[in-house]
């Protein structure tokens, strides 16, 4: 774990990507798996400015854009099985998936929600046969709509109706869906009520479908799956809490919850930076270990190790961005992370690594016009405790 952990406080910049023509926040990054051993990687993003972007994983060299969107992107997720696709959920009440590979700007499909669906997030089951969009409270409702995934690139740019709903386990904004990384049958989903809820979805109906309910006590921005076997789900909030429960416990009389944080900016103590904001968490699995991603407002990373004693700081990430950080990859492959920023950068970190660009950074702060415009949950805006 020590080892670990030195190798994180270790990550330097290899890669830098400068923003293009029309700067924007990165919102969302993903990767695709490789096909072969050996052969190349894709990196998608989703920006601030209704687009998602391509990358090739190892240059960070533009590849494509996908641009046009009626409605504000959430979220960005490659198949598994495919590594050239690519899905991405909408707020016009759509999830629509492209193959990068090829040059037109047509989705291969699109997955069509019923008419007052304003999605804000979504996951893709780990077998690729599922795919789950989160909607906004609207009126009284709020759903997880779910829809086959299957034959996606046999039948280009048909429309798929939704297999169906679960309407009755959260009532409020649904900002986080995460399926589980081994079983395509579970997912968990988290909302503004506070709900943190665990499903099987291959049970007839919601109501037997939901296997537990855990209670973060305020909105839920960040949802993840760790431990071994991934038993454990972790769990961020807007207002920087954190919380950590064990699932394996649900049938013993063992208390479920493992830590939790009202506050992480008051518990981590970051010197001379100080701690403003959680990104989210990844779970190591070479080292058995859970660490958060946290930040400052002026680009700082902070590297945060999670043990049921508390949390601490590994180490803290400096030199790369020049403004708040918000999405990050982390890749257990090459030990390596990317990161986005309201600073339109993206970002490479490998351990040891040098940075070969010759272009000195350039302090970016996006003019406000951009800020009025991202409707995301925010974290960058919220008044902070000195």
């Amino acid at each position: 774990v020590e080892k670990v952990e030195e190798q994180l406080a270790a990550l330097r910049i290899a890669r830098r990507c400068v923003p293009g023509e029309e700067p924007a926040y990165l919102l969302d990054i993903d990767t695709s798996t490789a096909a072969q051993p050996g052969s190349s990687r894709f990196v998608a993003v989703s920006c601030s400015n209704k687009s998602i972007r391509v990358y090739d994983r190892e240059t960070l060299h533009f590849l494509r854009e996908y641009s046009g969107h009626a409605g504000i992107l959430s979220g960005v997720r490659f198949a598994h099985a495919c590594d050239s696709v690519v899905f991405s959920a909408c707020s016009e009440g759509t999830v629509k998936c492209w193959d990068v590979r090829s040059a037109t700007q047509r989705p291969v499909q699109v997955f069509s929600g019923y008419p007052s669906n304003v999605f804000i997030s979504f996951d893709v089951s780990c077998s690729d046969l599922i795919v789950c969009a989160g909607t906004e409270k609207v009126e009284k409702d709020t759903f997880l709509v779910f829809w086959d995934a299957r034959g996606i690139t046999d039948c280009a740019s048909t429309t798929k109706e939704p297999l169906g709903v679960y309407s009755e386990s959260h009532n409020d904004d649904i900002t986080k869906i995460c399926f589980h990384p081994i079983e395509p049958n579970l997912v968990v989903s988290g909302s503004t009520d506070g709900l943190v809820n665990v499903f099987d979805i291959n049970k007839d109906n919601e109501d037997d479908a939901l296997i537990s309910t855990c209670n973060s006590d305020s909105s839920v921005s960040s949802l993840g799956w760790s431990g071994e076997n991934y038993k454990q789900v972790h769990c961020m909030t807007h207002d920087e809490g954190f919380c950590w429960w064990d699932m394996a416990q649900l049938d013993t009389e063992e208390p479920i919850t493992l830590l939790h944080v009202l506050d992480v900016r008051e518990s981590v103590c970051a010197e001379n930076h100080g701690l403003h904001y959680l990104v989210g968490g990844f779970y190591h699995e070479k080292a058995g270990k859970l660490f958060l991603i946290g930040g400052t407002s002026t680009g700082n990373i902070h590297l945060i190790s999670c043990s049921t004693d508390g949390l601490s700081l590994v180490g803290t990430l400096c030199g790369g961005h020049s403004a708040t950080v918000r999405s990050f990859c982390w890749s257990p492959t090459d030990e390596s992370l990317l990161t986005g920023g309201e600073d339109a950068q993206l970002l490479l970190w490998k351990p040891g690594a040098v940075e070969r660009s010759l272009t000195k950074k350039a302090s970016l702060k996006i003019s406000s016009s951009v800020q009025k415009r991202v409707r995301v949950h925010n974290t960058s805006l919220k008044s902070r405790k000195k």
